[in-house]
């Protein structure tokens, strides 16, 4: 039943990103971060209340509290960087670098939580690395690196390495306590910090120039996010982390297939191997 779970996590994953992008054309991504992680809480909350989940908030103990917490951080880190990366650079080129957490994800599950590697893993990493790097144009490493491109390259990155960070930590602190109170709890974190960044910059005016096409777009993705959260962590819990993170990933083909739709992006012929070079590399995850 997991992997449903982790293909609804994927599906709506892949929508938050085209809804976002349509809500920071004019707003700063670290004020829409913080107004969609709202809307993110108030879903989270309520499937929590929904499902009568809330009374196990008693029953949590401090290693399981201090992992959803140092989840929360990961994923607010996560966020932060994504959506400027989105901001600046093009979902085709963002989205995959953010996806690459997959190898990291199974690296570190590896390490914390005992998997274990076999030869077809590893040839999923090499396939999912290759593909990676073949959809970054050269002359995008070169520009980012002199700071032409206003640093989307490197919030992608850091993005990718959060996210890898979060899976690990979710995984551990979901293990004792249902699914959608875990969630409800990390997401608390990720709102804390994403406000508080809002306001340590100084950026807490521009809420109150945010078109109503924008700010509804932010809200939705909001939603989008949190429908895929709440499907992520169930099938996170009681799937094997190194499985349900590439699944979850191959939402970059529906965003891919709605950036054609909406914003007219195209894939080069080199970018298109290397989205098909990803998802072989994510199939044979799924199939091993």
């Amino acid at each position: 039943m997991w992997i449903f779970y982790a293909i609804g996590s994927s599906f709506f994953a892949g929508i938050t990103a085209i809804l976002a992008k349509c809500g920071i054309k004019k707003t700063d991504s670290d004020v829409a971060t913080a107004i969609r992680t709202v809307v993110v809480l108030l879903f989270s909350w309520l499937m929590v209340l929904i499902t009568g989940t809330w009374g196990g908030i008693t029953q949590i103990d401090g290693r399981t509290l201090l992992f959803l917490v140092l989840s929360g951080l990961a994923t607010g880190a996560s966020w932060l960087c994504y959506f400027h990366a989105l901001q600046k650079g093009d979902i085709n080129k963002v989205v995959p670098i953010d996806k690459s957490s997959t190898v990291l994800s199974i690296l570190l599950a590896l390490i914390f939580l005992h998997e274990g590697i076999t030869g077809t893993k590893i040839v999923s990493i090499v396939l999912i690395g290759i593909g990676t790097m073949m959809m970054i144009m050269k002359k995008d490493i070169e520009t980012d690196s002199g700071e032409k491109s206003g640093g989307w390259l490197i919030y992608a990155v850091l993005s990718a390495l959060f996210a890898s960070l979060t899976s690990i930590l979710g995984k551990i602190g979901i293990e004792g306590i249902d699914s959608n109170l875990g969630t409800a709890i990390r997401t608390t974190v990720v709102l804390l910090m994403a406000w508080l960044m809002v306001f340590v910059t100084g950026k807490q005016k521009e809420i109150k120039v945010i078109e109503k096409e924008e700010l509804g777009f932010i809200c939705l993705s909001g939603l989008a996010t949190g429908a895929s959260w709440l499907c992520y962590y169930r099938a996170l819990q009681e799937g094997p982390a190194s499985v349900v993170v590439p699944i979850d990933k191959l939402s970059m083909l529906v965003t891919i297939a709605f950036s054609w739709l909406v914003f007219h992006e195209r894939l080069t012929k080199k970018a298109a191997v290397g989205v098909l070079l990803i998802t072989v590399g994510t199939v044979l995850l799924v199939i091993i």
